[in-house]
């Protein structure tokens, strides 16, 4: 008999797991793709936004079926996918091969977003779940922190060596969690109901009648497409600005970047605890506030960041950009995640990274192209400006009163 694992230390291991082997390779990716595959600013944002192409197409479908059938393997695939895609990408430093590895591990990604999410909420309950987001991002972090180490090391070896060993390390996850991972919580549909799409048509209805009944759920997504919006000129190209702009003294690149994003983790470790701690999940004006006060302190760090020759400001500015930015992360997703019914929950999880998504595609080329024909400089207080309308979205939430228990609707004026 196959002995399964209790579903929250599982889900701890899991993030602990993913982050250690994301880290390792985004460590180097920028790197690699800039160095080895010789991409151009255009290139690298056609990068990202091939990835969240593949994201927007397969997001929902993807959740709806972890809804209808099973989450856990739903995980279990998607991890498998995503470790081709790191795989391709760290053998073929070619355009077009890393495109491709970037539709693997996009499709892969949405097997496990929201399905993830909506797992350990029914293992261990909605509560619970909201506390836990917030304990795996620290553990995400620390564990990341190695995932740096372990990423620079290889990196100073081969730049390709990062991206395979993280390919490897989501494969092996995938096969461990076919002999370890419970699905108590959840009753997927039965069998004779499942003779066509129609079932997956209707989990997908529900979750759109959910956020129709939802005017703050609306708005929370809209929030998240502004993110989409500002975050891939940023991403992908703030490798490209810093070794475009500076000249990095007693150390090559890799080592600085290794330095750079680990600095950034320890300081997050710190700024999740205070949120640990400080802020109640449960209160959706609570979230509001420290979401928007993050918000605004993304928009001036990465309009300085952008201007600023000076070594040393870059490099303080990018600290606070990466700290603010996995100080909201587990914040917004419980935010989204309030009083959701649970057969829909799943999708409507998938709904929100899917209008990120919808951003990225909308914003990447829009600032590539500035990138390309006019400065990178440019290109990144585009990206600012793109993020400035999400302060005034938030505002109305933070007078809102909290979302009503899962199949009740909101006041209209709410």
């Amino acid at each position: 008999m196959i002995k399964r694992t209790a579903a929250y230390p599982l889900f701890l291991i899991y993030s602990g797991l993913t982050a250690f082997g994301f880290s390792m390779a985004f460590t180097v990716a920028s790197l690699y793709e800039v160095t080895v595959a010789g991409l151009n600013p255009l290139q690298l944002v056609l990068v990202g936004t091939t990835l969240e192409a593949a994201v927007f197409l397969f997001e929902v479908p993807t959740g709806v079926v972890a809804d209808s059938f099973s989450r856990r393997l739903s995980i279990i695939i998607g991890l498998f996918l995503v470790g081709a895609g790191f795989i391709t990408e760290g053998l073929l430093p070619f355009f077009v091969p890393i495109l491709l590895a970037q539709v693997l591990w996009g499709v892969g990604y949405t097997f496990t977003s929201g399905a993830l999410q909506a797992w350990i909420s029914d293992e261990i309950g909605e509560e619970r779940a909201n506390q836990a987001f917030l304990r795996a991002r620290q553990l995400e972090m620390l564990t990341g922190l190695a995932g740096i180490a372990a990423g620079t090391l290889l990196g100073r070896v081969n730049l390709a060596f990062p991206l395979v060993a993280c390919g490897a390390l989501m494969a092996l996850l995938g096969l461990g969690l076919i002999f370890t991972m419970p699905e108590n919580g959840f009753k997927p549909t039965p069998s004779a109901e499942r003779t066509t799409w129609g079932n997956m048509f209707e989990t997908f209805r529900g979750g759109l009648r959910t956020v129709r009944q939802r005017p703050a759920l609306r708005a929370i997504l809209w929030i998240g497409l502004f993110y989409g919006l500002y975050s891939e000129g940023f991403d992908r190209l703030w490798v490209a600005h810093l070794l475009q702009n500076y000249s990095f003294p007693w150390a090559e690149p890799v080592v600085w970047m290794g330095l750079l994003r680990g600095t950034a983790m320890l300081l997050s470790v710190a700024a999740v605890e205070m949120v640990q701690r400080r802020v109640d999940v449960t209160r959706l004006r609570s979230l509001a506030g420290w979401i928007a006060a993050a918000s605004a302190g993304i928009v001036l760090s990465l309009a300085g960041f952008a201007v600023t020759r000076w070594l040393p400001a870059a490099l303080l500015l990018y600290l606070i950009i990466s700290v603010l930015r996995n100080w909201v992360e587990p914040l917004y997703t419980a935010w989204v995640n309030q009083r959701l019914d649970s057969q829909v929950r799943a999708t409507v999880l998938s709904m929100s990274s899917q209008v990120d998504a919808i951003g990225q595609i909308g914003g990447g080329p829009l600032v590539g192209l500035v990138a390309q024909q006019v400065s990178i400089t440019a290109a990144l207080l585009s990206s600012s400006a793109l993020l400035t309308p999400v302060l005034g979205l938030i505002r109305p939430q933070l007078r809102a009163p909290n979302p009503p228990a899962a199949g009740q609707e909101e006041s209209p004026r709410d």
